[in-house]
């Protein structure tokens, strides 16, 4: 990031207010309990990370990222942000239907308009966007054999972020960031996104780039949802501090 913009990322909550309304008439709507990925995609969709996306892509967005890393109005971005449910859930839900977005333990956390619903090619979207259509790839074996078969797309209405128990100082949103490098003076910022603890290697190699690009250091770990024998990110993140 070369430059801090002064302008706000755009966020999809609704205000407070209008967030208990909506909590309470969501209460009669169909809803699907979010996977913990599904959560993490509709945290980064509903506080700005997933700019410029307003929700979960729909049919023709995804036929351009897959087969172009393109949106269909041609901008960039390079992995699909679906919303695969199951076939039974499928059946009873319509475009044109508001369904309510739920964690584990039931809080609806947001409100899908749905735009699209279509069956992939799970094939095809391996093969473009992981590069083989082998399931000894970790994203490839978790499409084919947990995700559900059909996709849902639409905008999200945003009513809370989910709740999270760790490292509560840690998790700041994109805009929280942002106003965080202001309050410092940061104008440039190098980050660098792990799964990882820092090896010496990486160390030295951040610090450089920081150095050359005369610039500020951002350790951006990825706590979600990572790959199997991965370290966890409770650990991880220690190392961090």
């Amino acid at each position: 990031m070369s430059t801090i913009l002064s302008a706000p990322i755009p966020e999809l909550f609704v205000s407070a207010e209008s967030a208990q309304k909506l909590k309470h008439e969501a209460g009669a709507l169909a809803s699907w309990d979010l996977t913990a990925r599904q959560v993490c995609d509709l945290e980064l969709l509903m506080n700005g990370g997933f700019n410029p996306l307003k929700g979960f892509l729909g049919e023709a967005d995804y036929n351009g990222v897959v087969e172009n890393m393109r949106l269909a109005d041609g901008t960039l971005w390079p992995i699909p942000i679906t919303l695969d449910v199951s076939d039974n859930f499928a059946e009873g839900v319509e475009p044109g239907q508001d369904i309510a977005l739920r964690d584990a333990e039931g809080v609806i956390l947001a409100i899908l308009s749905v735009s699209d619903k279509w069956v992939p090619n799970k094939a095809r979207e391996a093969e473009m966007v992981f590069g083989a259509d082998d399931s000894a790839h970790p994203a490839v074996n978790y499409l084919h054999n947990t995700a559900g078969n059909t996709y849902l797309g639409g905008a999200i209405t945003g009513l809370q972020q989910p709740i999270h128990y760790d490292f509560r100082a840690r998790r700041d949103t994109p805009n929280e960031l942002r106003a965080y490098f202001r309050k410092l003076g940061w104008r440039k910022v190098v980050a660098f996104q792990t799964r990882n603890p820092l090896h010496r290697a990486h160390q030295e190699l951040t610090f450089r780039a920081a150095r050359e690009a005369q610039a500020n250091l951002l350790i951006h770990p990825v706590v979600g949802l990572t790959k199997p024998g991965d370290i966890d990110h409770f650990t991880r993140v220690r190392c961090y501090e």
